[in-house]
């Protein structure tokens, strides 16, 4: 079997409200992924989404544990680069007093 690889599509946030909504009115998940052609994934996604936060911003669904990670990585950055400014700073100073 050959499998054909899908072009990514992007959909607005009110078409995700449209298909969530479909889905809590009674249309069946399957009939909507058939009708719309979507991903399973992606509808189970939205319809997470919707219920958790509503809505569909990846930064507005991250846990705790994510907003955390990304804040340290953040801080790492800024305390490596800060790091090498000084290293750079005390090589000058250290060339500055042998001359």
């Amino acid at each position: 079997m050959i499998q054909v690889k899908r072009q990514r599509r992007t959909f607005n946030d009110d078409f995700k409200q449209q298909m969530v909504n479909l889905y809590q009115y009674g249309k069946s998940r399957s009939e909507l992924i058939a009708e719309y052609d979507l991903t399973p994934s992606a509808l189970d996604r939205w319809i997470a989404q919707a219920t958790h936060t509503g809505s569909f911003k990846t930064k507005d669904n991250r846990s705790p544990e994510e907003q955390e990670l990304i804040a340290l990585r953040k801080e790492l950055n800024q305390l490596r680069m800060e790091n090498d400014i000084l290293k750079q700073a005390a090589l000058i100073m250290g060339r500055k007093s042998i001359s």
